[in-house]
């Protein structure tokens, strides 16, 4: 997968499929960003892409603000929907998670807080349409 890109897709397997084809490119130390409307799709493209690295027990993060994974490598997953101020993603060791460079991060809901975002990450926009179609933008910030 080259980046930028964007894709369309029209059902959940597309979507699993797109996810599976992210996973390539992904490596250690990575930092992804999710953004788009409730209900289109964050969590579902994070637990496909997930089965890549052999992890079948993701969750949503939104009560727990952030949630560690292991397979073939290590991720953190961090939900920031239920935030309300900046304070409270310090408040979980936001920096010290941020510092692992072992792991892949992953951030739904990140254009609520963009001050705490890496300057390096890729980002996701996820655009449902009214036939509940997605089409995922992916960007690379260096």
């Amino acid at each position: 997968m080259v980046l930028p890109s964007v894709h369309k897709v029209f059902s959940e397997d597309e979507t699993g499929i797109l996810a599976g084809k992210f996973s390539t490119i992904i490596k250690p130390g990575d930092v992804i960003v999710l953004n788009g409307n409730l209900g289109s799709g964050k969590t579902f493209f994070i637990k496909k892409l997930l089965k890549s690295f052999n992890v079948d027990s993701a969750s949503s993060p939104t009560f727990a603000l952030v949630n560690e994974y292991s397979g073939d490598l290590k991720f953190y997953h961090f939900d920031f929907y239920r935030i309300e101020q900046v304070r409270e993603i310090y408040d979980i060791g936001f920096d010290e998670y941020m510092e692992d460079d072992k792991a892949v991060k992953f951030i739904e809901w990140g254009e609520l807080f963009p001050s705490v975002l890496p300057k390096r990450r890729t980002e996701i926009q996820i655009t449902l349409d009214k036939d509940f179609n997605r089409e995922f933008s992916f960007k690379k910030y260096e």
